[in-house]
């Protein structure tokens, strides 16, 4: 797996007076941005071709504020799995793809302890591509060496 420990957005320098950032949820209110941005960190993942285990990607997907809120409120409710799937943008460059930032997403929330799972909107973007048809194992050496893993 390979994790942002932020939405690339992050600039801790230029946060205000509410932002914050926390292992699964952030807030940035950015002195130049007229609201404040909502993330919450999920799963992309990569189903890898004769392998059990996908690849794995945490990434940050901002959502609306209505969206980060009931995200929150349904935190530890066992019945979050069955929410409706958030609209939201991806908000990581993802090295070895092209701009991955502000592509369209929908975020599944799964059963409290579990990160929700990150979809792609199905476009012809190389990592939207990736996602709906896999991935061979022999790609997962060409990944590491730009993820630096």
């Amino acid at each position: 797996m390979w994790a942002f420990s932020a939405p690339d957005y992050w600039g801790a320098p230029e946060a205000g007076g509410e932002s914050f950032l926390e292992e699964e949820l952030c807030c940035i209110d950015a002195p130049d941005l007229d609201e404040l941005h909502f993330f919450i960190r999920g799963l992309v993942e990569i189903p890898v071709r004769g392998l059990g285990e996908p690849l794995t990607y945490s990434v940050w997907v901002s959502l609306s504020a209505a969206n980060f809120q009931r995200a929150v409120e349904r935190w530890d409710d066992p019945a979050r799995a069955d929410e409706k799937p958030y609209f939201g943008w991806l908000s990581n460059n993802i090295p070895g793809y092209p701009d991955t930032i502000q592509l369209k997403t929908r975020v599944h929330t799964r059963e409290p302890g579990r990160r929700p799972f990150v979809e792609l909107e199905p476009t012809d973007h190389p990592l939207a591509v990736e996602q709906r048809e896999g991935i061979d194992a022999h790609r997962l050496g060409e990944i590491a060496k730009v993820c630096g893993g």
